[in-house]
C-alpha cells in the first residue's frame, strides 16, 4: 500500500495544475461548510450565554420569544410596560429571592440604554453563571451616572468621566435628545461576549429624570425642565419594560409562572430564558438548514469536479495504466491507485479549507465582535465539526471510485492500442 501511495502522491503532482483548481474548489466548499457550522455553534452559544442565573422573565403579556428578545437582546420593542406596583408586589413574593428590572427604550447613537437599579450589577449574569466585572470605574451612584458596556466604551473612545448624552427611542431624530441632562460615565464593563456589551446602564430614576418634560413619547411644548431641577423631583418610576427574578427555590418556578400568568392587577407574562431560547431556535431552524443545504450542494458540486477532471484526463492516461498494467500491476491496483490519488486531493482540499476558516475566524473575530456584536471562537473543531470533515473525506474517496472503476475495465490491449 505504501508503494501505491507513493505512486499516486507522485502522479497527483504530475498533474498539479490541473488538479490545483480541485483542490481550490474542495477548499472552498471545505470554508463555507466549516464556516457556517463555527458561526451556527458560536450564534447559538452567545445567545445562550446572554443570561445564566436567572429562573423566570416577567414582562407584558406577548409571546415568550418577543419578550426574550427585547429584554435580553435589545431586539425590538416592548408592547406594554409593566406598572412598578406591580413589580414591587412580584419582588415581595415569598419565593422570590431578587429581582432586577429593567427600562428600554432610548439610545445612545445606535447603542441600547437600560434603566435599572444596583442588584443589576450584583445578580445579573451570564455564561456559566459569570458576575458582571469592572474593566474601569464602578456602578453608577448619582443621578446622571452612565455604565458602558465593552462595545459601546472601545467603538466610541468613551473614557471615565466623558460626558454623554443620551436620545429619545433610536436617536433618528436630533429634536429627541435629551442634550439637556448630559450623564457622566462613571463605570466600563469587562467585555461579556453579550449584548451587556453593546448597552449604556444608568439608574431607573435617570429614565424618570429624563422624561419629567416629556408625554406619550413627546417633548411638551413649551416646558423645559432643567437637569437640577428634576433631580428635585419624585423620580419613582411608574412602569418599567420588564423585571428579571431569581428564586429561592427552582422547584418553585413553575407554580411562581402560573401565578404570574393569573395576575389580577394587569395581565403579565413569565417566562424561562432557556424554554424561550428553544422555541427561537425552533423559529431560525429553516434559516439554519437552508445555509446547510446550500453549503451542502456547493460541497457536492466540488466533489464532481474532481470526477470530471480525473475521468477527463484518464483517457490521455490510458496508455501510463497500460503500462502499469505491463509492468505487473494488477487491475485492483489500478482502482487503488485512482482512488487513493482522489483521496489525496480531497484532503489537501479539505485541510486547505480548514485551516483557512480557522484564520478567518481568529483574525475576523475582534472585527465581527465589534461590528456584529457576535463572539466567533477560533477553537479546536468540535464533533459536529468533524463528523462533516469525515463526511468531506469519505465523499471524495467515493467519488474518485468512479473514474477507478473506469480505469479497472480498461484492457491491457486496449491501453496499448488506444482508438484514434
Amino acid at each position: 500500500m505504501k508503494p501505491l501511495l507513493s505512486l499516486a502522491a507522485r502522479s497527483a503532482w504530475n498533474r498539479r495544475f490541473a488538479l490545483s483548481l480541485v483542490v481550490v474548489s474542495i477548499a472552498l466548499s471545505s470554508f463555507l461548510l466549516m464556516g457556517i457550522e463555527r458561526i451556527r455553534q458560536d450564534v447559538r452559544d452567545n445567545f445562550s450565554q446572554a443570561v445564566s442565573g436567572t429562573d423566570l422573565i416577567v414582562g407584558a403579556r406577548t409571546g415568550p420569544v418577543q419578550l426574550l428578545l427585547y429584554s435580553v437582546f435589545r431586539i425590538g420593542n416592548a408592547t406594554n410596560n409593566i406598572r412598578w406596583s406591580s413589580a414591587q408586589a412580584l419582588a415581595q413574593h415569598r419565593a422570590v429571592a431578587w429581582t432586577v428590572p429593567l427600562s428600554l427604550g432610548d439610545s445612545h447613537r445606535g447603542f441600547a440604554v437600560l434603566g435599572t437599579t444596583g442588584d443589576y450589577f450584583r445578580h445579573f449574569r451570564h455564561g456559566d453563571k459569570q458576575p458582571l466585572r469592572f474593566a474601569h470605574g464602578k456602578p453608577f451612584e448619582g443621578l446622571y451616572d452612565v455604565v458602558l458596556g465593552a462595545d459601546v466604551a472601545a467603538r466610541l473612545g468613551y473614557r471615565l468621566g466623558q460626558p454623554v448624552v443620551l436620545a429619545h427611542g433610536d436617536g433618528a431624530l436630533q429634536a429627541n435628545d435629551h442634550a439637556d441632562k448630559p450623564f457622566s460615565v462613571v463605570g466600563i464593563l469587562a467585555p461579556t461576549g453579550t449584548p451587556v456589551d453593546r448597552t449604556l446602564h444608568v439608574s431607573l430614576q435617570a429614565i424618570e429624570a429624563l422624561h419629567v418634560d416629556w408625554i406619550a413619547g413627546a417633548r411638551l411644548p413649551g416646558v423645559a425642565v432643567s437637569a437640577e431641577a428634576a433631580a428635585q423631583r419624585d423620580l419613582t418610576p411608574r412602569s418599567i419594560t420588564a423585571l428579571l427574578l431569581g428564586l429561592k427555590n427552582r422547584a418553585a418556578v413553575f407554580s411562581l409562572q402560573r401565578e404570574v400568568a393569573g395576575f389580577r392587577d394587569e395581565p403579565l407574562l413569565a417566562i424561562l430564558p432557556g424554554v424561550a431560547l428553544d422555541e427561537l431556535w425552533e423559529v431560525v431552524a429553516l434559516g439554519e438548514r437552508g445555509l446547510q443545504a446550500m453549503s451542502a450542494l456547493v460541497a457536492l458540486v466540488s466533489v464532481g469536479g474532481l470526477v470530471a477532471v480525473i475521468l477527463a484526463g484518464l483517457n490521455e492516461r490510458r496508455r501510463e495504466l497500460a503500462i502499469l498494467r505491463a509492468v505487473g500491476a494488477g487491475p485492483r491496483q489500478v482502482l487503488w491507485l485512482l482512488a487513493l490519488e482522489g483521496a489525496l486531493v480531497t484532503l489537501a482540499g479539505v485541510a486547505l479549507g480548514v485551516a483557512a476558516c480557522w484564520l478567518a475566524v481568529a483574525g475576523a473575530g475582534g472585527w465581527v465582535q465589534g461590528h456584529f456584536g457576535l463572539t466567533l471562537q477560533a477553537a479546536p473543531p468540535g464533533a459536529t465539526e468533524w463528523r462533516l470533515i469525515g463526511a468531506l473525506l469519505a465523499g471524495g474517496w467515493l467519488a474518485s471510485l468512479l473514474p477507478g472503476w473506469r480505469a479497472y475495465r480498461l484492457s491491457l490491449a486496449d491501453g496499448l492500442s488506444p482508438r484514434l
